[in-house]
Formats: structure tokens, sequence, C-alpha cells
């Protein structure tokens, strides 16, 4: 018998293990919503790292350590922090901008997890509302496809991008 359910588990696991191998490389999360502000006034909060603090979803530790570098804004300027574990380490740096209705940034997790991913925030004017769309993309480890068999990538970082598109609308409607 236990040895039974030790073949079993042992099954079980490889195919698991197999079934993330498989998984893609990449992943996509993008989330949008839309806003009654002009995409100018929408671009600012986003082109500036020191705006940051009043919509996103990341501030999760007061003692966080910030710190910036180059111009406010624009192509170049980086925000590095260092935190709790729920905040970890990294820096994101602005690498392309096209005022008002896009700006591309490159992404560089050092704690929990090393990951380089590319962000986007594309800002499509439509009358008196912009709708904002907040993507990321990014390859994935094997042990990253790993636990996205067990936690969904894209439920996960997409609550955190619904949230902090909710206090970015919040803040330009303002």
């Amino acid at each position: 018998m236990l040895k039974t359910l030790a073949i079993a588990l042992a099954m079980i696991s490889l195919a698991v293990l197999i079934n993330a191998a498989f998984r893609p490389n990449c992943f996509h999360v993008e989330r949008s919503t839309d806003i009654k502000a002009p995409p100018e006034k929408i671009f600012a909060l986003i082109n500036d790292f020191r705006l940051w603090n009043g919509w996103t979803p990341f501030n999760r530790d007061p003692a966080m350590k910030k710190s910036f570098r180059g111009k406010p804004g624009g192509k170049g300027a980086a925000y590095a922090w260092e935190g709790n574990k729920a905040v970890g380490k990294g820096m994101i740096a602005i690498t392309e901008l096209t005022p008002p209705s896009r700006i591309a940034f490159d992404l560089q997790m050092i704690k929990p997890f090393e990951a380089h991913n590319h962000v986007v925030f594309a800002l499509d004017a439509r009358g008196d509302t912009t709708t904002v769309t907040w993507i990321m993309e990014g390859t994935q480890a094997y042990f990253a496809k790993l636990v996205s068999l067990f936690v969904s990538t894209d439920k996960k970082i997409g609550r955190d991008f619904e949230t902090g598109l909710a206090n970015l609308k919040t803040l330009a409607e303002k």
C-alpha cells in the first residue's frame, strides 16, 4: 500500500514538473481603465517617478529606501527601491516615450527573485476620457513556470495593476 502511494506521488510530481517545463517561456499581463482626464495630465503622473507615491500599488513598506537617478522624468530617468519582502529590491528606468501617449520602462527585480521585464503605459485619448493600459511582459525561468501552475501570474500582478490604475484614476480626476 505504501509502495503504491509512493509511486503515485512520484508520478504526480513528475507530471507537474513536466507540465511546468512545457509552459510558455514568456508572460503578458495587461489591465486598462478609463480616466476622465486629458492624456497630458496622466502622462505627467506616470513620467515622473517622484509622483508615483500618489498612485503606485507597490509602496507596501513605509520604511522602503528609494533613490532617483537622472531627470525627474523622461528617457533615462530611473527609480530604485529596497524594502521588506513585500516590495523587495529593484530598479525601473524609462527607456522610451512618446508624449502623451506611451511610456516604456525596463524593470529589473533583484529580490525576492531576479527578473527582467518590459513595462508599458499606453494612453489613448477619446474625447474627455483617456484609456490607460498598463502592460508588463517578461520571460519566466523554470521555477516561475512551476509556481504559475499554482498561482496565476496574471491574477497576482493584475490585481496590483487594477489597484494602481484605480489610484491613478482618483488622482488624475481631481
